[in-house]
């Protein structure tokens, strides 16, 4: 059997199915894990033994460096992990990544036994039985945690029939004239070098490219000698997929790609010139034997292992070069550069993202409301400049998490609905909160401009319901942070002393106006800030609902329909309030 267009089309074909089937496997490994892989993943990197053991041990799950890397440089970019710390995950992912060879080695050789039960475990066999089960699954359960099991019984058999294809298809290149001729040439260590990245920067991926040459080993024509550099080259090339991924991110999200770079380019080159020099001077007898699948797997995981283990203690090494290759330089820190896109594809992730981001407007919120109120209570002067970049911030934050979320709904499992609905619901709220600061702001720099001034009476009372929205306020952004219900009811009491001192402050602003104590100018703009100020604790109260109900699993987030005695579960409410009476109410004379 000659190799021929149709060689050339069976190849391509089952090369499609190799990347289809590692694709969904992983992707069903991720999935069955949980979100807790990548968490677990951000959170165990204080320690570079421990980095390096979850780096190995997520990339063996997902079964790609290329994804864990990239996922390490959204760490780095969101500022959730630094470059030192993801110096153990990038050399673990090298590690990680040779599982994906040593799992398809498993089918080389003769198949186990003679009976028919014993050929089926053979790989190339179960392949199909593993593709039969991950189509009957789905067809048979509705039940959205089967579908993971259903992709990794799908992925591993699509897996092994995309092999065994591309096998068949490469065969008859044993008989090809000159096939031996072009092998004996990339035994030249560079050009083997550059073959390997070159054909592993194309399809992004060192396991399919190491899958590829595996396939090719079955034609016995690749000799050790050429197959080594390739391997070598392989993993230089992979590095294009962290390379893309840092474009556009911080300076920290491209060291973190030079850092992968670096290892993978110098580990190749120690290792080369080591082999090289040994086969000149000593030399292998194996050198120029061919080498099959599990020589292939054995090298890949010995060359990431030795390569590890020497750079290992020279971690802060990489960190400086990578420094020195992409130098320091002002940069200005934007928070919603939390908003990493790379996280899209894992929910999880995304929504804590978008959770830090919304926090981060409920404390500009809170902010701006002090800016705004202060200048009247004491004096001092307008931070305008300040005032204005974080309403800027919480008007392109609104549409920044917004976009984001929307993003991630329809990828989402049924347990992250309701606090991606929460959240939505909270920036909105935020939001609100900075638009009624910026009347106070506004309607108070003209007030002063203006040369109007409050009588000492209506500063106090301004100064008092302040107090009180500026305490439900930290409650409610506290609450929300922590994600605490207990925190969160704290504002509940508060609130109904600011519906009271709304009430009452409009009574006695009229009854001086009545007596010529006030202007109606200086009402006016007394009456349309406590106006502003209740409604800030409306919208907190909305937040403050939101949280309860997103803790407790409890409501629809119907903020009209909410019972009160919901709000008052939890701590004694009627203790609180009275307390905050005496704070707030009993000081200005009011029952």
């Amino acid at each position: 059997m000659a190799f021929d267009i149709l060689s050339i089309v069976r190849l391509a074909g089952g090369l499609a199915l190799f990347l289809y089937g590692m694709s969904t496997m992983g992707s069903g490994l991720e999935q069955a894990a949980g979100a807790r892989l990548e968490s677990t993943l951000e959170k165990m990197t204080g320690n570079i033994l421990k980095a390096l053991l979850m780096g190995a041990a997520v990339t063996a799950v997902i079964q790609s460096s290329s994804a864990t890397t990239v996922m390490v440089v959204g760490f780095v970019n969101a500022g959730i992990m630094t470059l030192q710390q993801s110096v153990g995950v990038i050399l673990g992912a090298n590690i990680g990544t040779t599982i994906t060879a040593q799992i398809l080695r498993l089918d080389s050789g003769a198949a186990l036994g003679g009976s028919v039960f014993m050929k089926l475990l053979k790989p190339s066999n179960l392949a199909y039985l593993m593709v039969l089960i991950g189509i009957l699954i789905p067809m048979l359960s509705k039940r959205r945690n089967r579908k993971a099991i259903a992709d990794i019984c799908l992925g591993f058999g699509v897996l092994f029939i995309g092999m065994s294809t591309m096998e068949a298809a490469v065969e008859p290149l044993r008989e090809l004239p000159g096939i031996q001729t072009i092998f004996a040439q990339i035994s030249n260590p560079v050009l083997g070098v550059l073959v390997g990245a070159g054909v592993t920067a194309l399809i992004q991926s060192s396991s399919a490219s190491v899958g590829i040459l595996q396939a090719l080993s079955t034609t016995g024509v690749i000799p050790y000698s050429a197959a080594i550099p390739i391997i070598l080259g392989q993993n230089i090339g992979t590095c294009i997929t962290a390379f893309l991924s840092s474009l556009g991110g911080t300076r920290n999200a491209r060291r973190t790609a030079m850092i992968h770079f670096y290892f993978n380019l110098f580990g190749s080159l120690l290792f080369l010139v080591g082999v090289y020099a040994i086969q000149w001077t000593v030399g292998f007898d194996f050198w120029n034997t061919p080498i099959d699948k599990a020589g292939i797997a054995n090298f890949h995981t010995l060359f990431n292992l030795v390569a590890t283990a020497i750079f290992l203690p020279f971690s802060r090494l990489l960190v400086v070069l990578a420094e020195r290759t992409v130098p320091a330089a002002p940069e200005k820190s934007d928070p919603l550069i939390k908003l990493e896109p790379r996280f899209l594809d894992t929910p999880a992730l995304a929504l804590e993202q978008a959770h830090k981001c919304i926090a981060d407007m409920g404390t500009a919120a809170m902010s701006n409301t002090a800016l705004a109120m202060l200048p009247l209570i004491d004096g001092s002067d307008f931070a305008r400049d300040r005032f204005l970049e974080q309403e800027a911030f919480l008007d392109r934050a609104e549409v920044g998490v917004t976009r984001y979320l929307m993003q991630t709904e329809s990828k989402l499992p049924a347990s992250m609905r309701r606090m991606h609905t929460e959240m939505l619901h909270s920036l909105t709220d935020f939001e609100k909160i900075g638009d009624y600061a910026q009347n106070i702001f506004d309607r108070a720099e003209a007030f002063r401009e203006a040369g109007g001034a409050f009588s000492e009476e209506a500063q106090q009372e301004l100064a008092t319901m302040y107090a009180a929205v500026e305490e439900m306020l930290s409650a409610v952004v506290q609450g929300y942070i922590c994600r605490s219900a207990q925190m969160a009811r704290a504002a509940g009491p508060i609130e109904e002393i600011v519906d009271t001192l709304k009430s009452a402050l409009k009574t006695r602003h009229i009854d001086r106006l009545a007596a010529g104590q006030c202007t109606i100018e200086n009402g006016l703009v007394f009456l349309d800030i406590v106006h502003d100020l209740e409604k800030i604790g409306d919208h907190a109260t909305n937040i403050m609902i939101y949280t309860v109900q997103l803790c407790e699993g409890s409501g629809d987030f119907d903020t009209h329909h909410w019972s009160e005695q919901e709000t008052r579960r939890g701590f004694d409410f009627g203790a609180q309030l009275e307390v905050c009476r005496q704070r707030y109410l009993a000081p200005l004379g009011i029952e």
